[in-house]
């Protein structure tokens, strides 16, 4: 199976007040909610965020999540947010990189890994639905 193009999204995340923990930066938790902003625009950029997975008939829950944290995020920061996605043939497996968006610093890097699940039948699907391949022009 040939290569799709990259496929990567980016959002800007401005840190709210309420994303902080007691030490004043933001609490780990967050994170995920940042990556959730990314892969759905990911997601959105194939045709594909969770509206139309439904509609064809799969959920794709997350099975694994793994944050590397480097640098915290604080109160106002503006974040960029990107999501690339890595594998698609069995799994989906997006990659995030949250950096300062005035300096490009490096603060968090992360990846999930998502699986199709019939929802009538309730039973994962491997490889991955055909829909997907189509979504990002690999079927043939």
């Amino acid at each position: 199976m040939s290569a799709p193009p990259t496929r990567s999204a980016q959002v800007q995340v401005q840190v709210p007040f309420h994303d902080l923990d007691p030490a004043g930066i933001v609490w780990h938790g967050h994170y995920a909610k940042y990556f959730e902003l990314a892969r759905c625009a990911l997601l959105e950029s194939f045709d594909y965020n969770y509206p139309q997975m439904a509609a064809s008939g799969y959920s794709w829950p997350v099975i694994d999540l793994r944050v590397r944290y480097i640098r915290p995020a604080l109160f106002a920061q503006c974040l960029n947010v990107s999501a690339t996605l890595v594998e698609w043939q069995f799994r989906l497996r997006i990659r995030y990189r949250i950096s300062d968006a005035a300096t490009g610093e490096r603060l968090t890097q992360g990846e999930t890994v998502q699986v199709a699940v019939d929802l009538e039948t309730r039973q994962m699907c491997l490889p991955s639905p055909t829909v997907l391949l189509e979504k990002l022009g690999l079927a043939t």
